[in-house]
């Protein structure tokens, strides 16, 4: 037994644990023989109630037949699933004679269970299994379960006979034909118009709806519902069927029993709020719901989009507030970077633009213009955003300029990559997205599609993109740089994500389409032929993957009070993550060196 101790206090999820514990779990150890080709677990199979280590030998961890991981001596297999209570999403099979010891569930056996270092459990691999088995929330579900049925009214009927409608119908809303378009009217419309006395019970209900009605497929999940709600500020969505006609009606209250309703309180608190001291206390409940969103099960990516969507209704309110924006001139905001993409982290800052309308050669607002930029990014600052350390703000008279200066300066990036400065700015005002007045705000990415692309600007463009590589991989427990250099540490955002994000930017650009986010921007690169549909996959998957540890990582930090950070030492990840990243980084690394040799071919 005493070799069963030795071994086990030196392995994940044990090590952590207190002799008397680890004798416990050593006194309960089975030694099982696998020959070569063996299987040991069945993807599929009923839930497991024990845990295998592998003593000797290796095994081969396989998903529909493929090998997708391999595990060595140390490595610990199907605890996920006695973990979760789920059957086991993968297969595992002996890839040569092995031995493993066997255990039941160890949080049965030792007095502390806290101690155990499933350090991967709910992140990278676990939080995106249990999410789409919606074992931990709701989110994932389909809109439709949470549908009310319509009450149908037309524009020409009274208020009097649509409020008696709504109320034998026992719902709060009702759907508005008229001979263009539908509208929606709600309760808070029979309050804040009729109630009031600005319409009479018996003028049309056309008089108080509003138009026109956003409206989701009723493949929607609740998650993807819940955020259009957010970006959109409203409270109702109407459902259609496949053929684009109206089923239903979800309404945010009754989103309430999948505990989203934080977002949206939040999303009205900012709106309500009539001074900045009021909007910094609405702004200061974002962290926490982050944290509370991220517990609830929600992927990280969601939960970024949402803080996005928060992010900038803030802003505009700011904007909304201050007497900064009383300008002489009609000028755009824009956020940049990760927050424009739907991405950012819970940590990021705000990196900002302005674009205003052109004005006589003998007029210069640009002083007045930066100088009010300057008050607003103050005030955002205020309610606990964060302008960009590196100089990304709108009052910089790089990220603020007239639209034909925008489209002369963009079109020079564009055609002649040796001006200064023209890729790396380029790169950001290509992740730009229009608060207000947003014809006016459209003005970069409309030159990005408009403008031939030049071959010597996308090769030197690929050439700066491609200089982002991920880390080789890790060695006793240091960082492999892909400059053969070694760290301790790993920078998760800059090895992991930016790499991804930026190849996706250039193919956003080289296909002159640069709307949405990175996973957008892969996916039409796949429809257009610049990524094979397979290379789409892996970079997304790798994303995906990779944001959510992140994602974890800063929630973590955000609890504990701490300053959030990318950074990570792989000794403080478990064998299987450490693995996991280390074939995600060498498949991006990969797809660049492909991207490198083939874009010609592949641009058309």
């Amino acid at each position: 037994m005493q070799e069963f101790s030795d071994f086990l206090a030196k392995q994940s999820p044990f090590d952590a644990l207190t002799a008397d514990d680890i004798e416990r779990l050593a006194s309960k150890v089975e030694v099982e023989y696998f020959g070569n080709g063996a299987v040991i677990v069945s993807a599929g199979s009923p839930p497991l109630d024990h845990i295998y280590i592998v003593r000797t030998g290796s095994v081969e961890v396989l998903d529909r037949g493929n090998v997708i991981d391999q595990l060595a001596p140390g490595d610990a297999f199907g605890h996920i699933s006695v973990l979760t209570g789920l059957p086991p999403q993968y297969s595992v099979r002996a890839a040569e004679e092995t031995l493993c010891y066997r255990l039941p569930d160890p949080r049965t056996i030792v007095r502390d269970a806290s101690s155990l270092q499933f350090n991967h459990f709910g992140t990278v691999v676990t939080r995106h299994r249990l999410t789409s088995n919606a074992l931990l929330s709701d989110t994932q579900s389909n809109v439709t379960r949470y549908m009310r049925q319509i009450v149908w009214c037309d524009a020409t009927d009274s208020v009097r006979k649509v409020a008696m409608a709504i109320t034998e119908a026992e719902q709060s809303c009702a759907l508005i034909k008229s001979r263009t378009e539908l509208g929606l009217v709600t309760d808070r419309d029979f309050r804040s118009k009729v109630g009031v006395g600005d319409v009479s019970i018996d003028d049309p209900i056309y008089m108080i709806m509003s138009s026109p009605v956003i409206t989701v497929p009723n493949n929607t999940t609740l998650a993807a519902a819940f955020l259009l709600m957010v970006e959109a500020g409203v409270h109702h969505l109407v459902v259609a069927d496949e053929h684009e006609q109206p089923i239903g009606i979800v309404r945010a209250m009754d989103l309430s029993s999948v505990e989203l309703r934080n977002p949206l309180l939040i999303r009205a608190a900012i709106e309500s709020a009539q001074s900045i001291d009021e909007l910094s206390v609405a702004s200061k409940l974002l962290l926490p719901s982050l944290v509370e969103l991220h517990d609830t099960g929600i992927p990280a990516l969601h939960v970024g989009a949402l803080m996005s969507a928060i992010v900038g209704a803030v802003l505009t309110r700011v904007l909304d507030l201050t007497d900064a924006v009383e300008s002489p001139i009609t000028h755009s905001w824009l956020i940049l970077g990760s927050m424009a993409r739907r991405e950012p982290l819970p940590i990021s800052d705000v990196d900002t633009a302005i674009v205003w309308a052109d004005l006589p050669n003998s007029v210069d607002l640009s002083d007045e213009i930066q100088n009010g930029a300057k008050q607003v990014l103050n005030l955002m600052e205020r309610c606990s955003l964060h302008r960009c350390p590196n100089g990304a703000n709108a009052d910089n008279p790089l990220f603020s300029r007239s639209r034909s200066a925008w489209v002369d300066i963009s079109q020079g990036w564009l055609s002649d990559p040796s001006r200064a400065g023209a890729l790396l700015l380029s790169s950001i005002a290509a992740d730009s997205q229009p608060l207000t007045q947003l014809t006016l705000g459209r003005t970069i990415t409309d030159t990005i599609r408009a403008t031939t692309r030049s071959r010597e600007f996308l090769s030197e463009l690929l050439r700066f993109t491609l200089a982002k590589k991920p880390p080789v991989g890790f060695v006793r427990g240091l960082v492999v740089e892909n400059s053969g250099e070694h760290s301790g540490e790993l920078d998760l955002k800059k090895g992991g994500l930016t790499p991804i994000s930026s190849l996706a930017r250039w193919l956003a650009i080289a296909q002159g389409d640069v709307r949405g986010g990175t996973l957008d921007r892969l996916k039409r690169a796949a429809l257009g032929g610049l990524l094979k549909e397979d290379e789409a996959e892996v970079l997304t998957n790798a994303f995906e993957d990779i944001y959510q540890l992140i994602f974890e990582q800063e929630i973590i930090s955000i609890r504990s009070g701490k300053t959030g950070s990318s950074w990570i030492s792989p000794q403080n990840l478990d064998s299987l993550t450490r693995r996991h990243l280390r074939e995600s980084f060498r498949a991006v690394a990969a797809i660049q060196n492909r991207i490198q040799s083939e874009w010609e071919s592949r641009v058309t």
